[in-house]
Formats: structure tokens, C-alpha cells, sequence
């Protein structure tokens, strides 16, 4: 089945996920105006792809999701957790955040990756999803440097994860427990995490099907939340 070329116009609609390619391509080109990423997040879509390259649309089969209420939390992560003295907030520098996650990092081999899908038109686009309060940060803080964090989008009470980053070790792991426990006191059940890495595996995240994930999506996306997204108290 060939692929769907999108108009550049934010109307013009996705093809429906089962015309998906086997690695879980959708559509090409489109725009990334907000209109349309709501709109694709929604549906079980997001963008994935390198710069001065077309728009790549993925709607993987099976999903990666984190239920909120499920995180795995290792011995080691709990004593971090218990003593650390990093400092966490919610929506404190979602621009640097993203800035963090594009910066080059190591491969499996421990080599650095020059290329980034994080580039200036992605951190345009979801920088004006954060203006509009649906895009979001967590941060993690050591004397006042950023040290670690995450982003992602909010629709109803699902959250879209998109990215995270840590320059002090298990700084990224204590902000994805912290956003769990945060989410879940919201009624938020899950978090996309699109398609699978040991590392989410380890911290509990799994496979569901295509189907399933998007029944979820009908089920919650709906939701009318007035979140101020700020930690709780007690959450920390």
C-alpha cells in the first residue's frame, strides 16, 4: 500500500491507522501546526523525523505505554529517591528542557550522535503547544542548574511523552516517577511512550496493541482537566 503524501494544510485529514506500513509509518509531509499535532496525538499519530527531511507520521503496532500506576522503581532508584537532594518542578523551563533532550548524546556504542529529531522546527512547534498549556516540562534541578527532564503533550488525561534527558545519573528516571505520581493523583491512567526501549521497560512501561492504545485515547482524551500542572506538596 503506498504511502499518504499530506497537503500542507492543517485540514487536511491522516489516513486511518490500519494503512499503516509494518514498522508503523503513516504519512508523509503535512505541517507541524498545532491544529494538526493535536490532531495526530489524538488519533495515535505523532512526527518522527530528521531535519530537511519530509514530515514522517508513525502510528506503531504494538504502542509502548507506562500506566501511571504501575512504574517500577528499583532498590537503587528508591534510595536515590529518599536521599536525593535534587529539586523538582513542573513547567519551570519547558525551552530548555527541549533544548536539553536535542543535544547530542551516545549511542549503544558509546558513540555521539551528531543527528537529532529535536531540531528548531520540532522546538518551534511544541514551544507553542507549552503557550497554549499543552505541552509541558519536568525539571530537575541540582543548585540551581537544570540536571535532567522531560516533555510531552497533555490531551484530556493522557499525556504524550516525547523526550528526556539527564546529565546527573537517574535525574531523568526521578523526574518520570515523579510525573507517574503526579499524574495518577490527576486520574491520568497512562503515558504513550511510543514504541519500546529497555530502559522504559525496566522502569515498567509495556506493549499494547494498536488498538487497545487507541481505545484509550477515546476513552480519556475526551476528559475536560484544569490541571494548574504544578507538583503537590506531598507528591515529592
Amino acid at each position: 500500500m503506498p504511502l499518504t503524501w499530506l497537503a500542507e494544510s492543517a485540514n487536511s485529514p491522516f489516513p486511518t491507522l490500519d494503512q499503516a506500513l509494518d514498522d508503523g509509518l503513516l504519512a508523509v509531509g503535512g505541517d507541524l501546526s498545532s491544529q494538526r499535532l493535536l490532531n495526530a496525538y489524538r488519533n495515535g499519530i505523532f512526527p518522527w523525523f530528521n531535519e530537511h527531511d519530509p514530515i514522517l507520521w508513525w502510528a506503531p503496532d504494538p504502542r509502548m505505554v507506562l500506566f501511571t500506576n504501575q512504574i517500577k522503581i528499583s532498590k537503587s532508584l528508591r534510595k536515590t529517591l529518599n536521599n536525593t537532594q535534587l529539586s523538582i518542578t513542573m513547567d519551570r523551563a519547558f525551552a530548555d528542557v527541549m533544548a536539553a533532550c536535542s543535544a547530542p548524546r551516545k549511542n549503544a556504542d558509546g558513540e555521539i550522535e551528531s543527528g537529532t529529531w529535536i531540531h528548531p522546527d520540532m522546538i518551534e512547534a511544541y514551544s507553542i503547544l507549552h503557550q497554549q498549556g499543552v505541552a509541558h516540562s519536568v525539571e530537575c534541578w541540582q543548585e540551581g542548574e537544570l540536571v535532567g527532564g522531560l516533555y510531552g503533550i497533555a490531551i484530556g488525561h493522557v499525556f504524550f511523552g516525547e523526550s528526556m534527558f539527564s546529565t546527573v545519573r537517574d535525574s531523568s528516571k526521578i523526574a518520570l516517577v515523579i510525573l507517574c505520581r503526579q499524574l495518577e493523583r490527576w486520574g491520568f491512567p497512562l503515558i504513550d511512550c511510543q514504541i519500546y526501549s529497555e530502559h522504559l521497560a525496566s522502569m515498567g512501561a509495556t506493549e499494547i496493541d494498536r488498538k487497545q492504545f487507541t481505545s484509550y485515547l477515546d476513552r480519556f482524551c475526551p476528559k475536560t482537566t484544569t490541571i494548574p500542572w504544578k507538583l503537590d506538596d506531598s507528591t515529592f
